[in-house]
């Protein structure tokens, strides 16, 4: 049994130290916000939170991320009280498939949280390592300005 503390909960785990949050995430605690996308830690769509810091949730296991506080698209905002990035996404249309969206959610939460601010540049920058196949690069650095009060 392994204790995790998930969007301010602490939840027990019935799964081995070694296994990957990103399975343990969607598999044992149905939190379906963090993807499976290459599984090699290079799209960005597992991505979220540890201790406020951006993590690819694929290639960590259990034991790399004892202790710290994972946060997780679900744990940000709901249906009824999205966060303002989350808002912003759906304002600007950010989502063609949507696989990415998490991903480049916790991201961009990681950044506002460090500058609340960010010009259109360093906004590219941070989101430079998230996937998108769906070419919505524009649209999801419109609603990050947005989500920054920026109308971008």
């Amino acid at each position: 049994m392994v204790t995790l503390k998930v969007n301010g909960k602490s939840v027990d785990v019935n799964a081995a130290s070694e296994a990957t949050l990103l399975y343990v995430l969607r598999n044992d605690l149905g939190l379906n916000g963090p993807k499976f996308g290459c599984g090699l830690g290079q799209c960005s769509a597992c991505m979220v939170l540890a201790n406020g810091q951006p993590i690819l949730s694929c290639s960590k296991s259990l034991a790399d991320v004892a202790g710290l506080d994972i946060t997780t698209l679900e744990g940000i905002g709901s249906l009824e009280k999205p966060h303002a990035l989350q808002k912003a996404f759906m304002d600007e249309q950010a989502a063609q498939c949507g696989y990415c969206s998490s991903g480049m959610i916790m991201r961009a939460k990681a950044l506002l949280d460090f500058d609340p601010k960010p010009s259109e540049a360093k906004i590219r920058s941070a989101l430079d390592e998230n996937l998108c196949r769906c070419g919505s690069h524009n649209r999801i650095v419109r609603a990050v300005m947005r989500a920054s009060g920026q109308e971008g």
